[in-house]
């Protein structure tokens, strides 16, 4: 039982550093005077004493994390930060239930961008920025900031960083030290996150703007303080600065780190799947283009041009952002963006979905399969930058596979037998379970989750939290193996 404890109080003490951060969002309450300064500040009070609570009956229990210890700590981080993250929203907001609540902060957290909330435009700065922020704070994890921050935790960070981690390939060291690792990333974040806010203010948004902007576009979360999204600017430089920092967002941070530390580009050119990823993103912008240009949707190409840059990089990004009702165009194009969205992203990035990694090595596995049957006796295995991958890596991404296949279809024929409609619960679905926002349907970019009830809204909960921890780190919880000495 105490072994259990701990976890809890080290829960507890995530929620306490996590209390800290809401001072950025009553920073602005109180600069803008709006009324929800009080949200914040008994939310804060709320948050301290309940990690408080937590964290005081075990302050002197101390043990080195074990690697079952750190799925449970990441999954109970990530389950009850969006709860505490839900206060402000539920105080601060007239006739929001906890539901709704809930669903947007786990939406922030997740980086998925989906929301519930109408008429964004009248919400108080401080509200919005707090959407906002949620997603700056879950782009890289809160796990590995207080790996990075907090040494004071008393135990190691390995077994929360491999939990946290993405990816198929996440026992790679960076560095001989976790927590220097973990610092090192966010250090990575930090630095692009500056960049971008100043390119945002010089393309023309205002520094409450750019900064909010700033932490959905580098999370790759896609929020925004605005019903209309990009269109509230209409402008080309806006979304042109937009497009380089999603696509920033879907490489992997740790190529950043590692090409910093070389101070040589050749970590980022030499990525087999870096290359992949803006093979494939400048290959569906091509296809959009021409498809929306023969089919007259826009007056010229060049419009044809923007629109389908603009919306490819933030669907294929898992952002989110919009600037019009692309699920008014043609069938063809927004259903190629969702289903580019599941798979283009790297390994490491912001971005959702299940990663480009794991389609490259399920490609070379699909043609190792059609050699062996054509030449049984030949040696043929999977290689990928030069180098064997290790049967135990192939396993792992096949289970994957199979179980996103099995969770994407069995949580769609729960939102059918709630009464959606068969595309609005499969886009939902889709969106949610890769962390990309707006679907179609009803939850199109034109519309929101709103319309769903309390019901399909747990259930796209449920679907953002098993993306953003990539399902295995989630329902390795539910089997009884897990919990066996």
């Amino acid at each position: 039982m105490n072994e259990r404890l701990v976890v809890v109080a080290l829960v507890g003490r995530v929620v306490v550093l996590f209390s800290l951060l809401m001072c950025v969002p009553l920073g602005f309450a109180v600069w803008h005077e709006d009324p929800a300064q009080i949200a914040f500040v008994q939310s804060i009070a709320f948050s301290v004493a309940l990690g408080l609570a937590m964290t005081l009956p075990m302050r002197r229990h101390r043990r080195e994390l074990q690697l079952r210890d750190g799925f449970i700590l990441v999954v109970l981080t990530w389950v009850v930060l969006p709860a505490i993250g839900s206060l402000p929203l539920w105080l601060a907001i007239e006739g929001l239930s906890f539901t709704d609540a809930y669903f947007e902060a786990m939406s922030g957290f997740t980086t998925t961008g989906a929301t519930v909330l109408v008429r964004l435009d009248a919400l108080p700065v401080s509200i919005n920025v707090w959407r906002c922020f949620m997603s700056f704070i879950g782009g890289l994890g809160i796990v590995v900031l207080a790996v990075a921050i907090l040494p004071l935790l008393g135990v190691g960070g390995t077994q929360m960083f491999k939990a946290e981690s993405a990816g198929p390939m996440k026992d790679t060291k960076l560095t001989p030290r976790i927590a220097e690792t973990a610092r090192g990333l966010w250090g990575v974040y930090f630095g692009a996150a500056l960049m971008c806010v100043l390119v945002f203010r010089m393309a023309g948004m205002s520094w409450d703007d750019a900064f909010m902007h700033m932490c959905t576009t580098v999370s790759a979360g896609g929020f925004s303080p605005y019903d209309a999204s990009f269109a509230h600017w209409n402008s080309p430089l806006i979304e042109a600065a937009a497009i380089v920092f999603m696509l920033a967002a879907g490489v992997s941070w740790a190529l950043y780190f590692v090409a910093l530390r070389q101070r040589s580009l050749n970590a980022l050119w030499s990525s087999i799947e870096l290359r992949a990823y803006l093979l494939v993103v400048l290959a569906t912008v091509v296809v959009v283009t021409i498809y929306l240009d023969v089919n007259e949707v826009y007056p010229d190409l060049v419009t044809s041009l923007r629109q389908a840059a603009f919306h490819v990089v933030s669907i294929a990004t898992t952002t989110g952002f919009a600037n019009t009702d692309y699920g008014q165009w043609p069938a063809f194009v927004p259903w190629l963006m969702l289903l580019v969205g599941c798979f283009a992203t790297c390994a490491g990035s912001t971005g959702g979905g299940v990663k480009m990694v794991r389609m490259l090595l399920l490609l070379k596995q699909s043609r190792r399969e059609l050699v062996r049957i054509a030449h049984p006796n030949v040696v043929n295995p999977v290689v990928l930058a030069g180098a064997l991958v290790p049967p135990r890596v192939m396993q792992s991404v096949i289970a994957f596979m199979m179980m996103y296949g099995a969770t994407l279809v069995s949580l769609t024929m729960l939102l059918l037998f709630s009464g959606l409609d068969v595309v609005t619960a499969f886009t939902a679905l889709v969106a949610c379970l890769n962390n990309i926002g707006p679907g179609l349907g009803t939850v199109g970019p034109a519309g929101n989750f709103q319309a769903l009830s309390d019901f399909q809204t747990w259930v796209c909960t449920a679907a953002m939290l098993l993306g953003r921890l990539e399902l295995l780190s989630v329902l390795v919880l539910f089997t009884p193996q897990f919990w066996r000495r």
